[in-house]
């Protein structure tokens, strides 16, 4: 929460703004596009950090943070893989896939997808 809090005086992310208007009608603004990436890396990997620490302090098992953390990194290659794609090829419509590909990237959301599977793997185990 505190990085959502703090997002506009931690990261360099114009996008924010965009997505906040009426972006069908307009293009993507002017951008500093190392930057932008640089600075969702960033913060991707800032929510990975913290992710990885819930995981291990909910399930206490370094197995399964270590599983976490090799999906995580798969995880960032695809979607900034994609999130670079989409950024110069989007137009009109198609800023509806660079929204949600940057918010996977931005938010914190694979780990409300990682508890509820581990937990129900760990009580189909028998663990």
């Amino acid at each position: 929460m505190l990085i959502r809090h703090f997002e506009d005086s931690l990261f360099y992310d114009p996008l924010i703004s965009f997505f906040k208007s009426d972006y069908s009608r307009h293009s993507i603004p002017a951008l500093n596009y190392f930057k932008l990436i640089a600075n969702i890396t960033l913060r991707f990997g800032l929510n990975t950090i913290l992710s990885l620490t819930i995981l291990g302090l909910l399930f206490e098992d370094k197995g399964i943070v270590k599983l976490a953390s090799i999906l995580y990194a798969i995880l960032f290659v695809v979607l900034i893989i994609g999130f670079t794609f989409l950024l110069f090829y989007s137009e009109g419509s198609n800023y509806f896939s660079l929204f949600y590909v940057r918010r996977f990237l931005i938010q914190p959301l694979f780990l409300l997808i990682l508890i509820p599977a581990f937990y129900f793997q760990r009580k189909k185990g028998g663990r």
